[in-house]
């Protein structure tokens, strides 16, 4: 059972990555051939993921078929992923917004504007049910918040109904696109259910690399910001290895970077 730094660095490198832990949870329902994990999962780089999996001590692979190891199961234990049921929106009354309350600099860019805005009625925790229909959404339970990507532009919607949009260009541009947030809102409650997750958006090394501090550090203990992108991208690596992004200056190229992690 792993217990020295490295080790657990190895673990905790395998189970950074999205497919490395469906793979593991795929698992946990008994022994799979190769084939199965890549009808289930995935077939994008499989044969590598199976191998970080391995080196870490949580799978066995021989002859086409994979098991958890002893260790494997152990860590698992509590940790079965269950399908997600479809959200319920039936309760959640439609939005509007209230009133865009201030513009202000970007602290990443100050040549583009931060806004921030209010819907109406706050949606509170009917906000997790709207995940899916972002391709670039998550739901943080920390903060209670949808966070959403769309090329620069990084949009937070609270549940208490603040809303807040980084790397506008112009009022218009936010007026804007805080319309079509609220179309598509009030469209998946007029249904009142959300639809079923949509497929992950792929992130490629030089997205990753766009937001890092590109100062070739090597405080990550790699060359250059552009070789830890792949291996973020790789899972290979945490976020916190890059200790520039802890500047705050560099506050929202973190938000950035922290939700295109989840598509890794």
């Amino acid at each position: 059972m792993p217990g020295n730094p490295e080790e657990i660095k190895m673990v905790s490198n395998a189970m950074a990555n999205v497919p490395r832990r469906k793979m593991m949870a795929f698992l946990t329902g008994g022994e799979k051939t190769v084939a199965e994990i890549g009808e289930a999962v995935g077939k994008s780089m499989l044969d590598y993921h199976l191998k970080i999996l391995e080196q870490a001590g949580l799978i066995e692979v021989a002859e086409g078929k994979v098991r958890l190891t002893e260790f494997g199961k152990n860590f698992m234990e509590g940790k079965k992923e269950t399908p997600a049921e479809k959200a319920d929106l039936s309760g959640a009354k439609p939005v509007e917004i209230a009133e865009v309350r201030q513009l202000l600099p970007c602290i990443a860019d100050t040549t583009k504007l931060r806004i921030i805005a209010n819907l109406a009625p706050p949606l509170g925790g009917a906000l997790k049910a709207l995940e899916p229909l972002f391709p670039r959404g998550r739901y943080s339970e920390r903060i209670g918040a949808l966070i959403i990507q769309r090329g620069d532009v990084l949009t937070t919607l609270y549940g208490a109904g603040n809303v807040t949009m980084t790397m506008i260009k112009d009022e218009s541009e936010a007026r804007e696109n805080l319309q079509k947030l609220k179309e598509t809102i009030n469209e998946a409650i007029a249904r009142g259910v959300a639809p079923a997750p949509r497929e992950k958006v792929r992130v490629e090394p030089m997205e990753i690399y766009k937001y890092l501090p590109q100062t070739n550090c090597g405080e990550c203990g790699e060359q250059s910001c552009y070789s830890f992108a792949i291996r973020l991208m790789n899972g290979e690596v945490s976020l916190d290895l890059c200790t520039p992004l802890k500047d705050p200056k560099y506050r929202q190229n973190l938000e950035h970077l922290q939700v295109m992690a989840e598509y890794i």
